[in-house]
Formats: C-alpha cells, sequence, structure tokens
C-alpha cells in the first residue's frame, strides 16, 4: 500500500489540496454509474468553488479559516460521491439515487461550508471563523442564490434544506425535504462531513492548531451563561484534543440514529473496507493515548497550508 501523505485521502491516491485533481476522481464515479450523463454542471461547481475560495469571486473574500478550508471541502465532497456509489451498489429494492441526485449532492457538498467566507461588504467581522454559529443557514441562502445561475434553480430550496445535514442550527428530525431520497441524500451529507474531517490524517493536529482558534472566533470555546458568568468548554487546544474522544461519542450517536447508519455505504465502494472509520478509529485512539499520557507534543505532522495567511 501507498505510503499516505498529509494532503491525501483515505484510500492515498487522491490529493485532496487539488480541486481539478478531486473533480476528476468524482467524475470518473458519475460516470460509472451514470455513462450517458454529462458532468457538465459538476465541473462549473468545481471551478466556481475554486474561484470562490481564492477570494477571486466578485463580492467575497478568499477563504481564512484554516480548519475549515478547501481541502476539507473537496475530503467531504470526494466522501460523499463515495457513499453514494457504495449506495447504489449495493442496493436492493430501495430508491435508487439518479444522477441528478447524484449531481446535487455533490454540488452541495462542495458549497457546504462556503458560509465561513465572508463578503466583502462585511465590516463586523474579522476572520470567518466568527460566522460559525451561523455559516450553515448562511451557506444555504448562497446555494438559493446560485443554484438558479447555472441552470438548477429547480433544485435550489432542496439544496438550501440539504445543507442543514451538516449542521446543529436545526434537528435532523425536523428538516423538511421533498421525499425520503432527498432525506437519504441529507443523511450521506451529513455523514460525509464527520468521517472525512475525522479521518484527516492531520485531524488531531487540526484541531489543536486550527479548530480551537475558530472556535475561540465563533464563541464555541467559551460561553456567556444567563447569569454573566463565562463558561470554558475548551481550555485550550491541547484540551480540545484531549476532548475529542468524547466529541466523537456524540458524532457516533448522530451518524447512527439521527443519520440512519448511512456512513456504512462506504465501504460498498471501497469492496468491503471502510477506510475512513479504519482512520478515524486510529485518529480517536491516538486522541485517547495523548489524553492518558497529558502530552500532545506527540502530534507532529504538518496539515497542508491552503489558505494565504493562516495567522490572518
Amino acid at each position: 500500500m501507498n505510503r499516505r501523505g498529509n494532503e491525501f485521502d483515505v484510500s492515498c491516491r487522491v490529493n485532496t489540496t487539488d480541486a481539478t485533481t478531486v473533480n476528476s476522481e468524482i467524475d470518473r464515479i458519475f460516470l460509472e454509474l451514470y455513462p450517458k450523463a454529462s458532468t457538465a454542471h459538476i465541473d462549473r461547481a468545481f471551478r466556481d468553488l475554486t474561484t470562490m475560495y481564492r477570494g477571486e469571486r466578485p463580492g467575497y473574500h478568499a477563504c481564512d479559516t484554516a480548519y475549515h478550508d478547501i481541502q476539507h471541502v473537496l475530503d467531504v465532497t470526494l466522501a460523499m460521491a463515495r457513499m453514494i456509489d457504495g449506495y447504489e451498489r449495493a442496493r436492493i429494492g430501495l430508491e435508487p439515487l439518479d444522477a441528478a441526485k447524484f449531481r446535487l449532492g455533490v454540488i452541495t457538498a462542495l458549497f457546504h461550508d462556503c458560509g465561513y467566507i465572508r463578503t466583502l461588504d462585511d465590516t463586523q467581522h474579522k476572520n470567518g471563523g466568527e460566522l460559525t454559529l451561523t455559516h450553515v443557514s448562511r451557506g444555504a441562502r448562497f446555494l438559493r442564490d446560485y443554484l438558479p445561475k447555472i441552470g438548477m434553480g429547480e433544485v435550489a430550496e432542496i439544496a438550501a434544506a440539504l445543507i442543514h445535514f451538516t449542521g446543529y442550527e436545526i434537528p435532523v428530525s425536523e428538516i423538511r425535504v421533498p421525499s425520503l431520497g432527498y432525506k437519504l441524500l441529507g443523511s450521506l451529507l451529513g455523514s460525509a462531513d464527520i468521517i472525512a474531517q475525522m479521518s484527516d490524517r492531520c485531524y488531531l493536529e487540526k484541531c489543536r492548531d486550527r479548530l480551537y482558534p475558530e472556535f475561540l472566533a465563533g464563541g464555541i470555546a467559551r460561553r456567556i451563561l444567563p447569569d454573566g458568568r463565562e463558561e470554558v468548554l475548551y481550555q485550550s487546544g491541547e484540551d480540545l484534543v484531549r476532548k475529542t474522544p468524547r466529541f466523537y461519542e456524540g458524532a457516533s450517536r448522530r451518524l447512527a440514529a439521527d443519520l440512519g447508519g448511512a456512513h456504512k455505504y462506504a465501504q460498498n465502494h471501497f469492496g468491503g473496507q471502510n477506510l475512513y472509520l479504519e482512520e478515524l478509529t486510529k485518529n480517536i485512539e491516538f486522541a485517547q493515548v495523548i489524553t492518558e499520557e497529558g502530552d500532545s507534543t506527540a502530534l507532529k505532522r504538518n496539515p497542508p497550508h491552503t489558505i494565504a495567511d493562516l495567522d490572518g
């Protein structure tokens, strides 16, 4: 097996910092499932996503959230495509996911975190991390506006609902979509968001050095109680790493219950082996060792830099 580099996916084959490479792999999966379908909408969305994250989309800053960067988005989108593929290869008597749903799922995955990207007229926020608590709703508004512009206006409202499967602003049970097929699509999307990031080879380093600052900016690390007292949820990046196993307990319940165990379809794509869960488990076990030994200096991997200024 190839040695996995920090910029590669769980299969060690796809560079998830390179949008063109991920686009090509997803096109390959798509065309194997739907040989007569067109990849035009998917390809357009990849180009627009890249433009947006680079800061070349009119009206927007470049991505400045080092954790929720383009590598994360591409990793989630790749996992999404693979799980749709796994579902289609495994289903017997279940509702099919056609080319239109695949296309919608992939494009929603591509833009699921675009709500972290600040607009040029935003004078209130200095970093996208400050938008943590509202980024999903902001992403939904973007999709309502964007999809009609690329000829997919008929599913714009559905996409605006599906994106909420990746967040916590609306409980999964209260997200309204037109059919069970779209609910499945949302469950796959929410699952992809969890398993892709937690299986990242540098997940724990990213939590310590990148996610914690975003939590600080977004009011997640500390919060003010109704009586005015401050409650500290995460004291530092190291504390966030120590609490990652406990976080995964909740994420596991979300995967199994709220999202219907949809993550299991990844193993059908990989021929019976769920590479995402295998790599995720390694990260959680390592976090447990760090917690027991009280030493986070063992985290020495250097995640790829995909934004212009990691300190900006």
